[in-house]
C-alpha cells in the first residue's frame, strides 16, 4: 500500500486549486513532513521573501504514517517564521492530524500561497480542498471557531493571528493543541485565512498495519518512556528541571523555583477532572477546569506561565494558559514577553507596574499582545528582541535567532547551549535534549560528547518529524527509525539510509537559513547566559563564552560546515543537494 503521491497547491490571490505530482526523488530522498516541507520551501521561496507578504507560502502536511502509528498523531505546519526569518515546522497533535490524513486522500498536504481579499478557510474532504468564505468566522477565538465548525476537525488561528503576532499557533482541538512556536498564525492571518477544516475520518490501517500497531503498542507500554508518558505526559518536566537546577525562573534569574510543588504534576493530578483516575491522563495532556473553561496544560504552561513568572497557584498558571490557547498565542515566547515586561518594569525601562507573581498584571498585557492593544503589548508582539530594540534590556530574557528559549537553562547543562544555538528554528528544546542525560549525571561527557549527542539527535528528530511521528513513541524508533514501518506502507528504507535522510534534512535547512543570511554570528548565545545562574545545585554556573565558540567550531567541522557556517561544496555533494547551492554561497 502506498499513499501520499500529490500536493494540493491552492492560491488564495487567484482563488485556484490545483493538484500537482510530488516529484519521486523528492519523496525518496525528504519522506514526507519535515523533509518535503524543507523541499518546497526552499524551491518556492525567493530569498529574503517577506514572512507575512503574499510571496511567502504555508505548507499544511502530513507524514506516511500519518493514522497508523501509536502514540499522538501530528500534522506539521511549514514556512518562513515572521519571529526569525528562518525556516519554520512546527508541530501539532489531536484529532485534526488522523482526519486531516484521511480528508486529504492520496494527498501529502496543502501548499497555501498568496493573500486573500477577504477571509476564506480550506475545507478538504475525499482528497479535494476547495476555499469557502469565512467573515462569519473572523474574530474568533480558538474555541468558538472549534464549535463553529460543528462535527469537522479544524486547524484556526484565533486573534493572536489575525492581528499579525509573530509567535501567534494554528491551534486545533479548541485551542487544546497548537502548532507552537515561531508565528506561522501570523503567516496564516496574512494570508486571510481563518482555518483549515477536516472533514473526513482519519484513515483506516490494513491488516499487517494493525499487527504491526499492537506489537508496538504492547513494547512501548512497557518502555520506560511509555510508563512515564502515562503517568506524566509533560507535566513532569517542571518537577525534572526544578530538582536538577535547570528551572528557568523569574525571568530567567534563577534555577529552582520555590513555588515549584503547586505547579508541578502533582498540583495537575489534584486538578484533574476525575480525582478516582488523575494518574490516568487523557490523551496529550489531564483535563483541568480553569477559570475559562476546560485546558490541557502541557508542561511548556507551568514552566512559562509559572516557574517564569514567579506564580505558584496552579489554578492561576492553568488559566493563563487557557488564555493563551484561546487567542492561539505561544504561551512560551508569550510568558518569556511578560517576564522580559516585569524585568523592564524592575529596571525603569519602561513605566509599567508589573510584579512576579501577578496573575492578573500578566493575564492582561497578554491579551494586550495578542489584541496590539498598547505601546508595550505591540512592542511585545513581535517578540523580546523587538522590544528590547525599542525599550532597551537586550539581555534581561535569553533568545537565540529572536526566538526566546524554553524550558531548560543552559547554564545547568552546557550541552544544551549547543542544541539551543544551532537549532534549525531558533531556540528550541525539542531538536535535541541533552539535559534530560547530562544534568541527570552519570555522564563524563568532554566536548566530543557533546557535539556527537547534539548533531546525533537532531538528525534522529530530522527523520522521526519526517515521518511525523509523536514525540514520545519516537523513542520506540530509535533502532529503526520507522523503517518497518515505511516497509508496511510500501516506502522500502532501511536505518542507514534513513539516518541519511536525518542528515540531509538538517543541511538543506542550514542551506535555506544561509539563504536568508543566517551565518555563525545567529549562533549564539545571549550574554545572560555567559552571567552566573543563581540558586539550585548550579548555583554560580554560567557559559564559557570562549569555550563555547570552540565547541562551535567542532560542531561545524562534523557537521561539514566551513568556519561560517556554511554548508561545503562536498557536504552538498554529499547528501544530493549541489544543484541548490546559492550563487552567493562562496562570496
Amino acid at each position: 500500500m502506498e499513499t501520499g503521491e500529490s500536493l494540493v497547491r491552492v492560491d488564495l490571490a487567484a482563488e485556484s486549486v490545483a493538484y500537482e505530482p510530488v516529484p519521486e526523488s523528492w519523496r525518496r530522498d525528504f519522506v514526507g513532513g519535515k523533509g518535503l516541507g524543507a523541499r518546497y520551501l526552499y524551491e518556492e521561496l525567493e530569498p529574503g521573501a517577506d514572512p507575512l507578504g503574499g510571496g511567502n507560502v504555508l505548507l499544511f502536511l502530513t507524514g506516511p504514517l500519518t493514522g497508523y502509528l501509536p502514540g499522538e498523531q501530528r500534522y506539521v505546519v511549514v514556512t518562513k517564521s515572521p519571529l526569525t526569518g528562518a525556516f519554520l515546522d512546527s508541530y501539532a497533535g489531536g484529532e485534526m492530524a488522523g482526519r486531516l490524513a484521511g480528508s486529504l486522500g492520496d494527498n501529502v498536504g496543502v501548499l497555501v500561497s498568496g493573500r486573500a481579499d477577504r477571509p476564506v478557510r480550506l475545507e478538504v474532504a475525499d482528497g479535494e480542498v476547495s476555499i469557502e468564505p469565512a467573515a462569519d468566522w473572523w474574530g474568533l477565538d480558538a474555541r468558538e471557531t472549534d464549535e463553529r465548525a460543528g462535527e469537522a476537525a479544524v486547524a484556526c488561528i484565533g486573534p493572536a493571528g489575525e492581528n499579525g503576532i509573530s509567535y501567534a499557533t494554528i491551534a486545533s482541538g479548541g485551542g487544546d493543541h497548537h502548532a507552537g512556536r515561531g508565528g506561522a498564525g501570523a503567516v496564516m492571518g496574512a494570508k486571510r485565512l481563518k482555518a483549515l477544516v477536516a472533514l473526513d475520518g482519519p484513515p483506516e490501517p490494513d491488516a499487517d498495519l494493525r499487527e504491526l500497531r499492537r506489537r508496538y503498542e504492547a513494547a512501548f507500554a512497557d518502555d520506560d518512556t511509555g510508563r512515564w508518558q502515562a503517568a506524566s505526559e509533560t507535566l513532569e518536566t517542571i518537577d525534572f528541571a526544578n530538582e536538577v537546577g535547570v528551572l528557568p525562573t523569574r525571568g530567567w534569574q534563577e534555577g529552582r523555583f520555590d513555588g515549584a510543588e503547586g505547579i508541578g504534576i502533582e498540583a495537575v493530578r489534584d486538578a484533574a477532572h476525575d480525582r478516582e483516575r488523575a494518574d490516568d491522563p487523557v490523551p496529550g495532556g489531564f483535563q483541568v477546569e480553569g477559570e475559562d473553561g476546560e485546558s490541557v496544560p502541557r508542561g511548556s504552561t507551568p514552566i512559562s506561565l509559572g516557574a517564569g513568572l514567579g506564580i505558584d497557584d496552579f489554578d492561576a498558571v492553568a488559566t493563563l494558559g487557557s488564555v493563551c490557547d484561546r487567542l492561539a498565542l505561544d504561551v512560551i515566547s508569550g510568558g518569556n514577553a511578560v517576564a522580559w515586561a516585569i524585568r523592564a518594569s524592575q529596571e525603569g525601562l519602561i513605566d509599567r507596574d508589573l510584579e512576579f507573581g501577578d496573575e492578573a498584571g500578566a493575564r492582561k498585557l497578554i491579551e494586550e499582545i495578542a489584541r496590539r492593544s498598547s505601546p508595550l503589548g505591540a512592542a511585545l508582539a513581535d517578540g523580546v528582541d523587538a522590544a528590547a530594540a525599542e525599550y532597551g534590556g537586550g539581555d534581561l530574557i535569553p533568545s537565540v535567532k529572536g526566538m526566546a528559549l524554553p524550558a531548560y537553562d543552559p547554564r545547568g547543562a552546557s550541552a544544551m547551549a549547543l542544541a539551543y544555538a544551532t537549532s534549525d528554528r531558533g531556540a528550541c528544546h525539542r531538536r535535541a535534549r541533552p539535559v534530560e542525560v547530562e544534568a541527570l549525571g552519570g555522564t563524563d561527557w568532554d566536548d566530543v560528547d557533546r557535539v556527537d549527542a547534539v548533531i546525533a539527535e537532531q538528525d534522529r528528530r530530522a527523520v522521526l518529524w519526517s515521518l511525523i511521528a509523536d514525540d514520545f513513541f519516537g523513542e520506540a524508533l530509535s533502532k529503526t527509525l520507522g523503517a518497518d514501518w515505511l516497509a508496511a506502507v510500501g516506502r522500502e528504507y532501511d536505518p542507514a539510509a534513513l539516518r541519511r535522510v536525518g542528515e540531509r534534512v538538517w543541511t538543506l535547512i542550514r542551506l535555506f537559513n544561509c539563504r536568508e543570511g543566517f551565518s555563525r554570528e545567529d549562533d549564539t548565545l545571549p550574554r545572560r547566559l555567559t552571567e552566573p545562574l543563581q540558586g539550585g545545585p548550579n548555583d554560580g554556573a554560567a557559559i564559557d563564552a570562549a569555550g563555547f565558540e570552540d565547541t562551535l567550531d567542532r560542531y561545524y567541522e562534523r557537521r561539514g560546515w566551513d568556519e561560517r557556517g556554511r554548508p561545503t561544496r562536498e557536504t552538498l555533494e554529499r547528501y544530493g543537494l549541489e544543484d541548490l547551492e546559492p550563487d552567493s554561497h562562496h562570496d
